[in-house]
Parts: C-alpha cells; structure tokens; sequence
C-alpha cells in the first residue's frame, strides 16, 4: 500500500452506491477514482465560494485560539 494514501470506510445508501458503480463501469475506472474525482471537484468548488472562505477563516481562528492555550506554559 501507498504510504502516501490513508483508507477510509465510507456508508452509501444502497441507491447512491449503485449509481457509483454504474459510472465507474462506464467511464472504465475503480469506484474509489470515482470518488476520488467527485471529490477533488467537490473541494475545488467549496474553495471557490465565499461563505465557505469565510467559515474557514473562522474555523481556523477558533482552532488557532484553542491550540495556543494547550501549548501555553
């Protein structure tokens, strides 16, 4: 295995798993480059989408202030 790779266990509903096969079928590749792709378009687009910069920085803030205080003195 890829040191470089972590595995996941993911729940589908039966429907949602089905049509996933059926494009992997399709397009010739594994079900986990389907979702892998589905997923790298999902976070190029999410990175695009201002309320979603905006929840990121203030998620980023809270976390900055919480590990600050754990690495206080």
């Amino acid at each position: 295995m890829n040191e470089g790779t972590k595995v996941l266990s993911l729940r589908l509903a039966n429907e949602l798993a089905a049509e996933v096969a059926n494009l992997a079928r399709v397009e010739d590749v594994t079900i986990s480059e389907t979702i892998r792709a589905a997923l790298y378009r999902y976070i190029t687009t999410r990175r695009t989408e201002e309320d979603f910069k905006k929840r990121l920085k203030k998620r980023l803030e809270e976390d900055r202030e919480v590990l600050e205080r754990l690495a206080a003195d």
